[in-house]
């Protein structure tokens, strides 16, 4: 019957990503009693799981990048030599797993995942691409959040916003005390969760003398430039170059 398995002989080549994506996180954010528009503690719980995902999982991807309930993985090397139907299950299963303990949910929780086939250039675009979705998600979620507690339905806050351009969702928000351009960075840019080498220096006893090293540490980011920026292309192409 093995040869009866679909996607069991369907293979992927390196680079890809990725993506995972919460299923009913709305659902599960209530029974977590997540604070709204943005819970600190579940994006806290985010990021936790995505350096477990590149230290711990045995998957080593290079970097991931997260926002609400989304990661994406970057690999530039791949597990089970590219099978895709192990990648995408292993990935979404550990992922499941290690957020249902971080947050100790009494509830399990679930991912899909979706692998997307890249270039080091596609990668960087990607990922100006997620944080510009990421952007929109902070904007929607602020502005929602902030009618619907002054007491207006889901539905006539819906139809309030339905419509309206960024800078008039801007100018909404600013006449109510809200700057969108100066809430948290990670709520507005995302995080970013990557693998960091540092030369560092100690006393070798048995050479008897200084020498150093290159240690690699798993560093998370959450005050990020904007990917689509000068600065930040800079930072990204350095970074998926490097790896």
């Amino acid at each position: 019957m093995k040869q009866r398995e679909v996607y069991s002989t369907l293979f992927s080549a390196p680079p890809i990503v990725v993506r995972i994506d919460g299923r009913g996180f709305h659902r599960i954010a209530e029974t977590w009693g997540l604070a709204r528009p943005f819970d600190g503690r579940f994006a806290r719980a985010m990021a936790d799981v995505s350096r477990m995902l590149i230290a711990e999982s045995g998957l080593s991807p290079d970097l991931a990048y997260t926002f609400s309930d989304e990661i994406s993985l970057y690999f530039s090397h791949l597990p089970y030599s590219g099978r895709v139907e192990k990648i995408d299950s292993v990935t979404a299963s550990y992922a499941a797993s290690a957020l249902t303990i971080a947050m100790e949910s009494q509830v399990p929780v679930s991912f899909d995942a979706r692998i997307i086939q890249v270039t080091p250039a596609l990668a960087v675009r990607y990922l100006i691409d997620r944080q510009a979705e990421a952007w929109r998600n902070h904007v929607n979620a602020v502005c929602q959040h902030t009618l619907t507690r002054e007491g207006r339905s889901r539905r006539e806050t819906a139809r309030v916003l339905r419509g309206l351009s960024s800078a008039e969702l801007h100018e909404l928000m600013f006449s109510r005390g809200i700057n969108l351009a100066k809430t948290p960075a990670w709520q507005r840019r995302g995080i970013l969760i990557y693998r960091s080498a540092k030369e560092v220096e100690g006393f070798n006893p048995v050479e008897g003398h200084l020498v150093r090293s290159v240690r690699t540490a798993v560093r998370c980011d959450s005050d990020l430039p904007v990917f689509s920026s000068p600065e930040g292309r800079l930072f990204l192409d350095g970074l998926i170059r490097d790896l």
